[in-house]
């Protein structure tokens, strides 16, 4: 089984950078199951119901989120009818989604599971992920040996320290939400693969895909401002991973795929 994780995407260029590299990539790799990050795929903070349609048609089989899961209107109203979305499983049971899934990949299938750390995140709190990480992992892997958690978490201590806790129980589990790619992918000793953060599939030339200016000057002033999107230098980033049919990780690498530029959209304000 052969996975591409697609790096949080952050805004237009985020999505632009997808309908440009991902044929390609999906061919160079030959994935049979495409997962990507999206919480910041609708104007740098969360995703539209239309966004996720648009991903899913551009060849996303699963999307997931994070803090942000909530944050567009039409996308909650609408989640327990989109199935190939999910928000963080350790939320309170009554929010609505799905915070895992098995999903057909072929004549194969795949689990796939969302958990939300618990530093850092000022408006959506999620339960301890360690307290739920057992009884997910025992509920995926009754479903396939293939076993990825996407876990969108702040800091970086918490997401190591739950890596060792899942060595040996999950195929892999994948860092997101800093939108830097980290150079730390690795094999744990029982076959679990790992990596701190993904990274961000958009501008590389930005403040975590936001507005370089914008975010000086919300330092300086210590006022903060609507996020402006930026669009130099777009790429995807994420990693790709080979799994053996035990479950057991064979290999991950790290993606940068450059993509040319757009022109960018006009934005209120600017």
């Amino acid at each position: 089984m052969r996975v591409l994780y697609i790096a949080e995407i952050v805004g237009k260029a985020g999505i632009h950078a997808v309908k440009k590299g991902l044929a390609t990539l999906k061919a160079q790799y030959q994935a049979s199951f495409v997962i990507a990050c999206a919480d910041g795929a609708t104007g740098g903070n969360g995703l539209g119901r239309g966004h996720g349609a648009y991903l899913r048609k551009l060849g996303v089989d699963a999307i997931t989120t994070g803090e942000c899961c909530f944050y567009k209107k039409d996308l909650t109203e609408n989640l327990e009818k989109i199935p190939y979305v999910l928000r963080p499983e350790n939320l309170n049971p009554q929010a609505p989604g799905r915070g895992c899934r098995t999903f057909k990949a072929g004549n194969e299938k795949i689990a796939l599971g969302v958990l939300l750390g618990q530093s850092g995140f000022s408006r959506l709190h999620g339960e301890n992920p360690y307290a739920r990480l057992s009884a997910l992992l025992e509920r995926l892997r009754r479903e396939s040996p293939y076993v990825i958690i996407d876990f969108h978490a702040e800091a970086t201590a918490e997401k190591l320290t739950l890596f060792a806790a899942a060595d040996g129980r999950c195929s892999a589990m994948i860092g997101s939400h800093k939108r830097v790619q980290t150079a730390d992918e690795r094999i744990l000793p029982q076959g679990t693969a790992v990596i701190t953060d993904a990274g961000r599939t958009g501008s590389v030339n930005s403040v975590g895909g936001c507005d370089i200016a914008l975010r000086i000057r919300e330092y300086l002033t210590g006022i903060p401002e609507w996020t402006r999107e930026a669009w130099e230098q777009p790429e995807v980033q994420g990693v790709a991973l080979d799994l053996n049919p035990d479950g057991t990780a064979a290999s991950i690498r790290r993606i940068r795929h450059p993509v040319p530029e757009m022109a960018p959209i006009p934005q209120q304000g600017a």
